[in-house]
C-alpha cells in the first residue's frame, strides 16, 4: 500500500503555520519545516518585569477568516478588543490632532477647505486612472491635494507598510482605491458602491467583532495554538538547502543540528520571505528568483518605552499617533499599548511601542539600542508631556521588516508566477502577495490550502 501524498510547507511564520494547519485539518499528510528554533516569525510576545512587549505586530484587525481560525483553535475566549471609537491622532505642528475616521473629517480643522472641496469634486465628477502605473503619492495629488498626502495618507502608509508613498504602487498596495475609481469614476462613490450588499443573506453574530484585537498573553497566542495543533508535523531547526524537481516529486536537502537529511514530497509550499524563497528556487525556477530578488523590504526598529504614569502628562485616551515626515522627527508613530489592552504594563505604568526607520529613513533602524531609546524618548517626551526617563525599554530591529509593494510589484509577481508555472506541485505564499497584515496572510494561506485540498 503506497504512502499518502506528502505536502511539505517551508517557513513557519503565520502564513506557513496557517496553511499547514488547514491542510492537516482536512486530512492531508503535511510536514512544516522551520529553520529557526521557534515558529511564528516576527509574531513574538515577551513577558518581562510585569510588561508585555510585542516584538512584531502590536495587534491585528479582525477578519472572517481570522475569527474562524480562532474559533477552531479555541482561543476566542482569550481575544481582547481595543476600545471601539477610541481616537487616533496625527502630529501636526508639534500637536496631536484627533483624526476623525468618518464624515467628521469634513468639519474638523485638520484639512483646509481646498482639500475638503476635493472630496466634493470626486463625488460629483468622473475620472479614470491613468494608463501608466501610478504611485500612491501621485494618485492623492491628482485626485485630492498635497495636504491630504502630507497630513493623512503618508502617515497612514508609514503605519501599514513603513513605505514611501512616492514609490508604493496604488494598484498593488491599495487595489480597492484603484478599482473604485476605475469602476465608478469616483473613489468615494466606488467605495460606497462596493460596500452595498444585495439579496437576502443569513446574518449570524460573529463571536469576534470587527476591530483591533490582541490576546490576553499577546499575539503569540495564535502562533502557539497553531503549533500545538500541528504537533509533530512541525519541525523547527531544519534548514532547507537545495531543491530538485524530479518528475512528479520535489526533493529537499535539509540540515539540522543532528546532521543532513533528504525529503521527497508530492507538493511543496514555500512560505518564506522573498530572499529565502528566491534562493531556494534558483536552480528549478531561476526567472522567479530574479523577480523575487527585486522586491525590496523596509527596515524597521520597534522601540518599546515604559514610564511611570505620574510622569506622563498626556491623557493617553486613544490608540496612539502617526507622524507626517514634514515635521522632521524620525519616529514614524507610537502605539499606546497600555491604553489599548489590559495587562501590558504594571499598575501605575504605561507602555508605548514606537516605530522608526522605514523606506524613507532606512538608516535609523541600524542605530544602536541606546541611540534608538534616546532618540525616540527625546522626540516623544514633549509630545506626550513626559518628565522622566523610561522605567523600562526594549528594542527589536528588523533589517527586512515589511515587503514594499512598489511600482512594478504586480509585474514582478506575474513574472514569479510564470517562472514557477512549469512546477504545478509548487505554491508560494507570504505577506508579499495579498498584503502585509496578519489577516491578509491568513486569508491567502487558507485559500492556497483549499486549492491544494481540492486539487
Amino acid at each position: 500500500m503506497s504512502a499518502a501524498p506528502l505536502t511539505i510547507v517551508v517557513g513557519a511564520g503565520i502564513s506557513g503555520l496557517t496553511c499547514a494547519y488547514a491542510l492537516k485539518k482536512s486530512g492531508q499528510n503535511v510536514l512544516l519545516l522551520e529553520s529557526s528554533a521557534r515558529p511564528g516569525g516576527v509574531i513574538q510576545s515577551l513577558q518581562r518585569d510585569g510588561f508585555l512587549f510585542e516584538l512584531g505586530p502590536q495587534s491585528f484587525s479582525s477578519t472572517p477568516e481570522l475569527a474562524g481560525l480562532c474559533d477552531e483553535l479555541e482561543v476566542t475566549s482569550d481575544v481582547l478588543e481595543a476600545p471601539h471609537g477610541a481616537p487616533r491622532y496625527v502630529l501636526i505642528d508639534g500637536t496631536l490632532v484627533n483624526l476623525p475616521l468618518s464624515t467628521a473629517l469634513l468639519t474638523s480643522g485638520l484639512l483646509s477647505w481646498r482639500t475638503k472641496l476635493s472630496f466634493l469634486r470626486d463625488v460629483l465628477g468622473k475620472t479614470s486612472p491613468p494608463d501608466t502605473e501610478e504611485s500612491v503619492a501621485a494618485f492623492v495629488r491628482r485626485k485630492f491635494s498635497p495636504q491630504l498626502l502630507d497630513r493623512l495618507v503618508a502617515p497612514f502608509v508609514s503605519g501599514i507598510y513603513a513605505g514611501d508613498p512616492e514609490q508604493l504602487s496604488l494598484r498593488a498596495a491599495f487595489p480597492k482605491l484603484y478599482e473604485a475609481e476605475k469602476s465608478a469614476g469616483s473613489v468615494i462613490r466606488g467605495i460606497l458602491k462596493s460596500g452595498v450588499k444585495t439579496g437576502q443573506q443569513t446574518v449570524t453574530r460573529p463571536r469576534i467583532r470587527p476591530g483591533l484585537l490582541s490576546f490576553k498573553t499577546g499575539n503569540e497566542t495564535l502562533v502557539n495554538a497553531l503549533a500545538n495543533a500541528l504537533g509533530p508535523a512541525l519541525r523547527c531547526g531544519v534548514v532547507v538547502g537545495d531543491l530538485r524537481h524530479a518528475g512528479s516529486k520535489i526533493q529537499l536537502n535539509t540540515h539540522t543540528p543532528a546532521g543532513a537529511a533528504d525529503f521527497s514530497c508530492d507538493r511543496l509550499v514555500l512560505a518564506t520571505p522573498t530572499a529565502a524563497t528566491g534562493k531556494l528556487l534558483q536552480t528549478i525556477a531561476p526567472a522567479a528568483t530574479a523577480a523575487l530578488d527585486q522586491i525590496p523590504y523596509a527596515p524597521v526598529a520597534l522601540v518599546s518605552l515604559a514610564y511611570q504614569r505620574k510622569n506622563v502628562g498626556h491623557a493617553l485616551n486613544g490608540f496612539g499617533f502617526l507622524a507626517p515626515r514634514s515635521p522632521g522627527i524620525r519616529t514614524l508613530g507610537s502605539v499606546w499599548n497600555s491604553s489599548l489592552f489590559p495587562g501590558r504594563a504594571p499598575q501605575d505604568h504605561v507602555l508605548f511601542t514606537n516605530f522608526i526607520g522605514g523606506a524613507t529613513d532606512p538608516d535609523a533602524a541600524a542605530l544602536s539600542t541606546n541611540e534608538l531609546v534616546e532618540l525616540v524618548h527625546t522626540e516623544i517626551a514633549p509630545i506626550l508631556k513626559i518628565t522622566a526617563d523610561p522605567a523600562a525599554s526594549h528594542v527589536t530591529r528588523y533589517s527586512t521588516a515589511i515587503p514594499q509593494y512598489n511600482l512594478g510589484h504586480l509585474e514582478r509577481l506575474k513574472t514569479v508566477q510564470t517562472g514557477v508555472a512549469s512546477i504545478p506541485s509548487l505554491r508560494l505564499i507570504g505577506n508579499y502577495w495579498k498584503g502585509p497584515s496578519i489577516g491578509a496572510s491568513v486569508e491567502y494561506a487558507l485559500a492556497v490550502a483549499e486549492e491544494l485540498r481540492i486539487g
